[in-house]
This record gives structure tokens, sequence and C-alpha cells, in this order.
């Protein structure tokens, strides 16, 4: 009979998240988990069968907080932006999570076409929201929602890295310059190259 678990999947997928915040998810050890815990690392693999297994329930854990910033940003009443403001906010408090997120290495390197596909299970509300918002065509709405999260993630990642700080109205400001050009251009007709 196997040993009855000290710890809950979510206890221990919680220390997980403990430790990316603070050090990045290459510090997240068996026995890191067990000094988060107070414990030793045996309690881990009571619940989990590896680590592959802990590092992707805490990457799924990171996806929920992240999530949850964006559905706070749908629920606003300009959407779109918020999403973009909450994306920015997100890498501010919580970068390690972002980096996880965000700023990783894949296995294979998706187009810019196709990178918001990739990395944020979010798209097709945050686009429904620029459709809905905009009255723009799916085509129109995905060249606008492109251009502006190559932007927003330039900042986002100067936010989560500490190569500089904005202010909020600052980021605003500059968040509502980029995007009314781009969709004032949309609005008149230029075609955006979609092979980007």
């Amino acid at each position: 009979m196997p040993p009855k678990a000290k710890f809950t999947r979510e206890e221990i997928v919680n220390a997980g998240l403990n430790i990316v915040r603070k050090r990045g998810m290459g510090a997240v050890t068996a026995r890191e988990l067990g000094m988060e815990l107070g414990s030793s690392a045996r309690p881990v693999f009571t619940v989990f069968h590896s680590m592959e297994e802990v590092q992707e329930e805490i990457v799924r854990a990171a996806k929920e907080v992240y999530n949850r910033c964006v559905k706070q940003g749908l629920s606003q009443e300009m959407a779109f932006k918020s999403v973009g403001m909450e994306y920015i906010g997100f890498a501010g408090r919580e970068p390690q999570l972002f980096r996880l997120l965000f700023m990783r290495e894949r296995a294979e390197t998706p187009g810019v076409k196709d990178v918001l596909f990739a990395i944020d299970d979010n798209h097709e509300e945050i686009l429904h929201s620029i459709q809905t918002q905009y009255g723009l065509s799916e085509e129109n709405a995905w060249a606008l929602y492109r251009h502006l999260w190559i932007y927003t993630h330039g900042i986002a990642t100067l936010c989560a890295t500490n190569v500089c700080s904005f202010e909020t109205g600052e980021i605003d400001g500059m968040m509502t310059e980029v995007f009314t050009s781009i969709l004032k251009n949309i609005k008149a007709g230029e075609k955006y190259d979609q092979s980007l």
C-alpha cells in the first residue's frame, strides 16, 4: 500500500509557484519544494510521478494566474486596451511568472502570424472583443491584435526584466497612440502584410 500523501497536489504546486516567483523555474527541485513545505523531498513523489509532472502543473497554475488578469481586462469597457494593460501589469507584478509563460525558449518557433495561438489560450476571446468593439473583419482584427501584441510584449518584457520602468499613465498614453494609429490605417483601408 502506497504511503499516504502528506501534502495535496495543490499545496505542492502552490509551493512550486512560490519558488518560481522568488527564483524562477530553474530553482524548482524536489528538495526546494520540500523545504518550501517544511518537509523533505519525499512527499512530493507520493503525489507526483516526476519533477516534469510537477513543472507542468506549475506552468498550468501560472497560466491560471495570468488568465485571471485577462478576464479582468476583458470585463472592462475598453476590453482590448485593458487586456494589454493587464498583460503589462502582470509582467510587472509577476516577473518570474511572465518569464515562464512568455519569455522561455520553445521547441518550435512559430511565425508572428501564429505566435498568439502558441502562447496565449485567450486569443479567441481577445480577438472577438476587437471585432465586436471596433467593427473589424477577422482579418483586420488579427492584424490589429498582432501589431499591438508585439508592442505590448515589448513594454511588458522591459518591465519584467527591470530594463526600465514606466508610469501607468505613460503606458496608457503610449498604448493609445499606437492603437489609434494602427486602427486609423486599418479603417482607411491600408492593407497590412498578413505574412507578419
